[in-house]
């Protein structure tokens, strides 16, 4: 079924498309530029603790504080990369997908967010004042599951419907008269 809608050309539909996507990897440039500035500036402390190569260990020590305490640094390291959740999938620029490329998209989005966690602890090691944190990879990659799982499916099918569908130009057969092999296929048999 097709849909016609005023100015669903392909060239607009490419505009839109390719407004969006040059946002969206805008957007995503700034953001890691932000993240890194953030990480890895480094800071003038007398003293720091070791790293932390458990996992789920630092979590531990964050609810041990307090609720308070454990909701905002907890809440931190989710919310950290959770941008790259949605403007990883907006860069790719596929609006519409089946099951089965939304769950590989979901799982690319969270690889690209692992390793930009770990590309940032791994950085870390060597910044003054930072530690190394394996439960910093762990909450920034599942605030990147989360983004991608809330905002992701409902952006795609709204900006889906908002974008024409662009299916081709529709074939024009020239209409052809009576051809000449019409009398041989009415005709009756004759006995010989």
């Amino acid at each position: 079924m097709q849909r016609h809608e005023a100015g669903g050309s392909p060239a607009n539909a490419t505009a839109i498309d390719l407004r969006l996507r040059l946002l969206a990897g805008f957007l995503l440039a700034a953001h890691l530029v932000a993240v890194g500035w953030l990480t890895l500036a480094p800071l003038d402390l007398p003293w720091t603790s070791a790293g932390n190569m458990t996992p789920l260990a630092g979590i531990r020590a964050d609810l041990a504080l307090g609720p308070v305490e454990a909701a905002r640094r907890i809440g931190e390291g989710l919310a950290l990369l959770a941008p790259l959740g949605v403007l990883v999938p907006l860069v790719s620029g596929r609006l519409r997908l089946s099951r089965l490329a939304a769950w590989s998209s979901l799982m690319r989005t969270a690889a690209a967010g692992a390793l930009v966690s770990l590309s940032i602890e791994m950085l870390q090691s060597g910044v003054p004042g930072r530690v190394v944190d394996v439960d910093s990879v762990l909450l920034n990659t599942l605030g990147v599951l989360i983004a991608h799982a809330a905002v992701v499916p409902a952006l795609r099918a709204r900006l889906a419907r908002s974008l024409p569908v662009y299916q081709g130009d529709t074939p024009r057969i020239s209409r052809v008269g009576i051809g000449p092999w019409t009398d041989v296929l009415s005709a009756v048999p004759r006995e010989y």
